[in-house]
């Protein structure tokens, strides 16, 4: 059983409460507050364009052990060059649009609507989401 979230309180139900994929809620809206509620709690939106905002806690999350992460040889060799430049939140509305526009394997679209790049600008400018960029010879060429 899913909840239906009120526009005026941004409060989640227990993310224990999920069905078996996730779903949580749907509803509300992607304001900073409610937004930082839900990632607080382990709840994230995901929806497409025109449909309304979906939020999901999983049961099962991925966990990235960055000791057990392995990078070839191939890698080592490129990084060793040091062509590539590092920074942090220079470019982020940059980032999150390239994201959004990068075609993925088996998807139609992309979850990173409009709306959930707004969302992410504001929650950028009042400091709580970041960007890393990935540049070569001063072109833009990844991120997170």
């Amino acid at each position: 059983m899913f909840f239906q979230l009120l526009e005026d309180e941004f409060i989640f139900p227990d993310p224990r409460l999920a069905e078996a994929d996730g779903l949580l809620a749907v509803g509300g809206d992607l304001s900073v507050e409610r937004l930082l509620n839900a990632y607080s709690n382990g709840i994230f939106p995901w929806f497409s364009e025109d449909d309304p905002i979906l939020w999901y806690a999983p049961h099962e999350r991925c966990v990235i052990y960055p000791e057990k992460i392995k990078i070839s040889k191939s890698m080592k060799k490129i990084l060793s060059t040091e062509s590539f430049t590092i920074t942090v939140d220079q470019a982020f509305e940059s980032i999150i649009l390239n994201c959004a526009k990068t075609p993925r394997k088996g998807q139609d679209g992309t979850w990173i609507t409009n709306e959930m790049q707004q969302a992410y600008i504001n929650l950028h400018q009042k400091g709580y989401a970041h960007s890393i960029e990935v540049w070569l010879n001063e072109t833009l060429v990844g991120g997170s």
